[in-house]
C-alpha cells in the first residue's frame, strides 16, 4: 500500500497533512538528516580554523561548497544517507560516509577525510541536532501560530471591551463582568505562557563519549577543547546566502556538563512551558464551547459545510472541540517527555532515542490546535440580545452591592436580609428597588443602587479589555 494522506498511520500526516506541511522539513527524519549534516560541517569547518598543523584552513571556494551541500540538502541526499544506513545499521555514520562520498574529486577535502565526525561520539551530532529542530520549530511554526490566537484574542476584547456579560460561578448567576474582560483575561495568561516558552535556552553539548573530552585531549592534548566546543555551539548558524568565509555555528546555548547525551532538562522545559500553554488554551476552548451554547455566540456559517449528519439545523462548535482534544494529545506526549527524557541510566541508554523522534508530533497537535482555535475564533459572531436577556433575568445578583453598601452603613445583618430575599428565588428589578427605598442609608447611595442594573453592574471591567 502507498503511503499517502488516506495511508497514513498517524492524522498528521494523514488527514491533517496539509495543515501541518511547515513542519515537515523540521521535524521529519529527512529534517532530522539535513540538521546533522549542518553539526558535522560546523565541526569539520572549526576543526580547520583551529590552527592544526594536520588540517589547514579551507579556501572559501571549499567552504562555500560546503555551505551549498545544506542549502541544497535534498529528499535525494537523504534517500542516499537512508540506502547507506542499510549497509551501517546506524544513522549517524551514514550521515559521516555520505559527508565523505561528496568530498570525492576535490583534493583539499579528500585529504581532510578524516576529520568529519572527528572525535565525536553519536550524541554529539544528535543532541545539537535536535536541538536545531526545537529551534527552528518553536521561532517557525510554533510560536507563530499562538501569536495568531493572541492576536484574535486582543481584538475580540478591544471589539467586545464594552459589551457587558453575566457571569457564572459554579454555573450559577454572578456578578457580571463584560465579554471583553473575559477574553482578556486569556491573552494576559497566554502572553506570559508565551514568553516561558520563547525564554526556554536550547542547549547543546560537543565533548565526546562521557563529556569529559577524552578523545579530543588524546589526539591534541594542548588544545582549549572546551572553548572550542563552545564556540562551534554558540556561533550563529550560517545563513543559506551567508558568506562562507565566516564561522559554520551553531546558534545555540553551550552546555558544559553532560554524560554522554545532554541530559535534556531544557527540552523538559520547553515541553512543559508548552503544556502548560496548552492548558490555557482547554480552558478558553471549553468556557467558548458553553457561551456558544448558551447562545452568546453564534457561528458565523460556511457554505455547504454540515453540522449533523440527521440534523440539518446544527452549528456544531467542532473547532473548539477539536483543539480540546488534540490539545489533550500534546499534553500527553509533551508531559510524558518531559518526565521521561531527564532520566538515563548511567553515562547513557537508548530509551531517549525513540521518544525524541515524536517531537514533532507533540509538537505538531500543539500547533494544530491552535490552528483549530484560531478557525473557531474568527466564526465567533457575538449575540447581543441573548447576552442583554440573560442580564436582565439576573436581578439577583444586585444583592450584592446592596448589602456591601448596608454594611458600609453599619446596618446589621446586611448579607442575611439579602439573602432572605434572594437566594434560590426569583428576583425582579421592582422587588430589589422597594427592599432599596426602605433601607435606613443615605438618599445618595439609595439613588446610585436605584440607578443600577445588572448591565451596568461591572465594576471596572472595562479598563482591563485591552491589555497590551
Amino acid at each position: 500500500m502507498e503511503l499517502n494522506e488516506l495511508t497514513a498511520v498517524s492524522p498528521l500526516d494523514g488527514r491533517y497533512a496539509a495543515k501541518l506541511a511547515a513542519f515537515r522539513p523540521i521535524f521529519s527524519e529527512w529534517g532530522y538528516m539535513r540538521r546533522r549534516v549542518q553539526v558535522e560541517l560546523a565541526w569539520f569547518v572549526a576543526l580547520s580554523d583551529a590552527g592544526f598543523e594536520e588540517f589547514k584552513p579551507l579556501p572559501k571556494e571549499v567552504r562555500a561548497y560546503l555551505s551549498a551541500l545544506l542549502r541544497d540538502f535534498s529528499e535525494a541526499d537523504g534517500l542516499a544517507i537512508k540506502q547507506i544506513e542499510k549497509t551501517t545499521n546506524h544513522d549517524v555514520k551514514a550521515v559521516e560516509y555520505w559527508l565523505k562520498s561528496k568530498f570525492a574529486g576535490r583534493p583539499e577535502l579528500e585529504k581532510a577525510t578524516e576529520f568529519v565526525h572527528f572525535a565525536c561520539t553519536s550524541e554529539d551530532i544528535n543532541n545539537t541536532s535536535h536541538a536545531l529542530q526545537l529551534k527552528a520549530g518553536r521561532a517557525e511554526v510554533l510560536l507563530p501560530a499562538l501569536d495568531a490566537v493572541i492576536a484574535r484574542l486582543r481584538a475580540l476584547a478591544e471589539q467586545h471591551a464594552a459589551v457587558p456579560m453575566l457571569s457564572r460561578t459554579h454555573g450559577q448567576t454572578a456578578s457580571p463582568t463584560t465579554v471583553g474582560k473575559e477574553f482578556a483575561n486569556v491573552v494576559v495568561r497566554l502572553q506570559s505562557a508565551r514568553q516561558r516558552i520563547a525564554d526556554v535556552k536550547l542547549m547543546g553539548k560537543m565533548n565526546g563519549a562521557v563529556g569529559n573530552y577524552n578523545a579530543h585531549l588524546a589526539a591534541y592534548p594542548d588544545h582549549d577543547w572546551e572553548g572550542f566546543s563552545r564556540r562551534v555551539v554558540e556561533t550563529p548558524e550560517l545563513a543559506p546566502d551567508g558568506d562562507p568565509a565566516q564561522p559554520f555555528g551553531l546558534g545555540l546555548t553551550f552546555q558544559p556538563y553532560s554524560t554522554q547525551i545532554e541530559p535534556h532538562d531544557y527540552m523538559a522545559e520547553l515541553f512543559d512551558a508548552v503544556a502548560r500553554t496548552n492548558t490555557i488554551c482547554i480552558d478558553l476552548a471549553r468556557d467558548v464551547w458553553g457561551y456558544i451554547s448558551l447562545g452568546y455566540f453564534k457561528q458565523k456559517l460556511k457554505a455547504g459545510e454540515i453540522g449533523s449528519s440527521t440534523m440539518p439545523h446544527k452549528v456544531n462548535p467542532i473547532d473548539f472541540e477539536n483543539a480540546e482534544g488534540n490539545l489533550g494529545l500534546a499534553n500527553a506526549l509533551l508531559r510524558h517527555m518531559s518526565e521521561k527524557l531527564p532520566i538515563s541510566r548511567w553515562q547513557r541508554d537508548l530509551t531517549d532515542s525513540t521518544v525524541l523522534r515524536n517531537m514533532g508530533v507533540a509538537l505538531g497537535y500543539a500547533v494544530l490546535a491552535y490552528q483549530s482555535l484560531l478557525v473557531g475564533l474568527n466564526k465567533l459572531e457575538l449575540n447581543a440580545p441573548a447576552l442583554a436577556e440573560d442580564l436582565d433575568n439576573a436581578w439577583e445578583v444586585l444583592a450584592e452591592p446592596i448589602q456591601t453598601v448596608m454594611r458600609r452603613y453599619g446596618v446589621e445583618g446586611a448579607y442575611e436580609k439579602l439573602k432572605e430575599v434572594t437566594r434560590g428565588q426569583v428576583v425582579t428589578r421592582e422587588a430589589l428597588q422597594g427592599l432599596i427605598r426602605g433601607l435606613d442609608i443615605p438618599q445618595a447611595d439609595k439613588d446610585l443602587l436605584l440607578q443600577l442594573s445588572p448591565a451596568t453592574y461591572i465594576g471596572r471591567a472595562t479598563a482591563f479589555s485591552a491589555p497590551g
